[in-house]
């Protein structure tokens, strides 16, 4: 396996496909998943020519489960080091979920020198919880529910979560995709429950607005309106505006996962924006 080893340790697994001479895109994963998320985005881009690069986080997929550091700092600081190690320069990074705050912190601490174009698609900034200064975020208790639910029985969690509002397979007339289902179980169970329980905290209490400010290369923000994950209304909308160069393009009922359930439309638009 392709593994680097970081300053505190830890392994992390990467994938690394196509032309080490062409431009790089770097894909950051949600929780609690994996590289693997990223398959379908990965063989799209390789087939249109570019370097795709994915890792596991830290305590994730076949990345090393270690007990401490499941915090953005760490996040941003291991995609850091796999990009050193590469010596990717020019990239295109993209974040899903967590993995839009993990690429907006290695952005905005590593990665301006590195960095030609990022995107947020469905992604966690600015901040998610329901603070005295983000009134419109979700209650701390929706955090200690997951929380409840990761301890109570992972493995039921794991199948009850795409079942259900992360793919928009709990709405009338949805069609649930069993595949689609049981791989984002698999990608969860590979990782550790420690790294998945540490990790919502990380993902739900981070504010990211710092990191948005300073960030000036082209963003594009992607996010549903029917995403029950991270609504829009407090999220996909205030990144585009602390953005100095963000542009927001919302998808009429697009689920949290969307780049599973709606990959042409995303990755047709990724590539527009890419090459634009």
């Amino acid at each position: 396996m392709s593994t680097i080893t970081t300053n505190d340790g830890t392994e992390i697994y990467y994938k690394d496909w196509g032309p080490k001479d062409a431009q790089p895109i770097v894909f950051h994963h949600g929780w609690p998943l994996s590289a693997d998320d990223w398959d379908t985005q990965m063989l799209f881009f390789v087939g249109q020519g570019y370097r795709t690069i994915a890792h596991d986080r830290r305590g994730h997929g076949r990345s090393a489960q270690v007990s401490e550091g499941h915090d953005m700092d760490h996040y941003a600081a291991d995609a850091a080091a796999v990009v050193e190690h590469l010596d990717l320069r020019n990239a295109v990074h993209i974040g899903h979920s967590t993995g839009g705050g993990e690429a907006a912190r290695y952005v905005a601490r590593h990665g301006r020198e590195r960095t030609a174009k990022f995107v947020l698609i469905g992604a966690v900034p600015p901040i998610m919880v329901k603070t005295p200064a983000n009134p419109g975020g979700l209650p701390i208790e929706v955090f200690d529910g997951l929380r409840k639910a990761l301890a109570d029985n992972r493995a039921q969690f794991y199948i009850d979560f795409p079942s259900g509002p992360f793919y928009g397979f709990n709405r009338p007339g949805a069609k649930s995709v069993q595949g689609v289902i049981h791989n984002w179980w698999r990608q969860g169970m590979m990782g550790s429950a420690k790294a998945h329980y540490d990790g919502i905290k990380a993902f739900s209490e981070t504010d990211f607005t710092g990191d948005l400010k300073i960030i000036e290369v082209p963003t594009l923000v992607m996010h549903g309106t029917d995403d029950q994950i991270v609504p829009i209304a407090d999220s996909a909308p205030l990144s585009a505006k602390l953005l100095k160069n963000g542009k927001l393009k919302v998808y009429e009922g697009f689920p949290h996962g969307m780049c599973t359930t709606h990959a042409d439309a995303v990755n047709a638009d990724l590539l527009a924006f890419i090459k634009s």
